[in-house]
This record gives structure tokens, sequence and C-alpha cells, in this order.
């Protein structure tokens, strides 16, 4: 069964002329270039440790598999600017499952972006959780009722912004939910 023990979180942005290259940039600065990543779904698993990205990297090696939940964004049009956000939304009991959750926006600079896709795991969490609350609430409104309920401990965006470069090269921006296995920690 692979069921992570831990979770980082980790964002990077990289410019090249080609498309691919700056991707690959933006996975060298988020520090996961050189794993094989598997994109999973948005569950942030029950007992997981959410960790430093400093400790997460010490447990990584170079080609390994390694699953994530990534919100990926690019663009080449000038002064465009773009956004790539991940949510996450623990619950209090932390038996039960939490929610991460992936945004790409355009136009949105990081708090806009990083909001949306917080207030997005958490109300995947808060409807799981039998949470009562109005969806047209903002974000502020409706973290209040979530943290008043008891049931949602944390919530929190890692959000990674860029602007398409004005010579037409191209920019990625990525923000990653890195998932450890428990057997990982051990090499």
């Amino acid at each position: 069964m692979l069921v992570p023990k831990y979770i980082y979180l980790t964002k990077g942005k990289g410019v090249h002329r080609e498309h691919l290259a700056s991707f690959e940039l933006a996975l060298r600065d988020a520090g996961i270039a050189q794993q094989n990543l598997v994109y999973v779904s948005s569950i942030f698993p029950p007992h997981c440790k959410l960790i430093t990205r400093k400790a997460g990297e010490a447990m990584l090696q170079s080609g390994q598999i390694l699953f994530c939940v990534m919100a990926r964004n690019d663009t080449n049009e000038p002064n465009r600017l773009i956004s790539s956000s991940i949510g996450l939304a623990m619950p209090a009991d932390r038996s039960l499952h939490g929610y991460l959750s992936e945004h790409k926006g355009f136009g949105q600079n990081a708090r806009s972006s990083g909001d949306y896709a917080e207030d997005l795991a958490a109300e995947m969490l808060a409807t799981t959780l039998g949470i009562d609350f109005d969806v047209a609430q903002s974000w502020d409104e409706k973290k209040q009722v979530f943290r008043m309920s008891g049931k949602i401990i944390k919530t929190d965006n890692l959000t990674q912004t860029a602007v398409g470069p004005k010579d037409g090269k191209w920019v990625t921006a990525i923000s990653a939910a890195v998932m450890i296995m428990a057997w990982q920690e051990e090499n």
C-alpha cells in the first residue's frame, strides 16, 4: 500500500525560448527536476505530516518515482501575469483525510490565486466534514466559519507567479505538493 507519510510544498519558475525547457527550469527551481514525477489527485492522507521543503528534499534520490499534486501554468505572451497555486486544508482529526487543490490563474496576483486555491481545498474538506457554510461568502468569511467549527485545523497555500518576458520567451510557473513514502525516508 502506497500511503505518503510526509508532504511538503514547493514552487519554482523557469524562463527559456523553448516551452519544454522553461518547464525543466521551473522543476529545477522547485527542486524536483531529478525525479520522475507522477501526478496524483488531491487527497492529503490521514496521519500524513506536513514538513519543510528542506526536510523533504533531504529524502529524495535522483531518478526515483515521486508522487505529487502539481499546478502548472505557462505563457510566452509578453507581460502576461500567470500564477500556479496549491491549496491545503487539514482536518483537526488527523485520522481523516484532508485536501490539496491546484489552481492556475491568468491576471491574478499571488494573494488572489493563493486565496482561491486555499478556499477550494477548504471547501472540499468542509463539505466532506458536513460544515454548513454559504458558498457565496468571501474567503475571509468562510475561513472564520471553518476555523470556528473546530473541524478544520489548518488551511494554507503556496503560489508561484511569473510575468511573460517582453522578448517572447516562455515562462513556466509551478507549485507542487510532494509526497514522500515511509520507505523513502530510510534511503
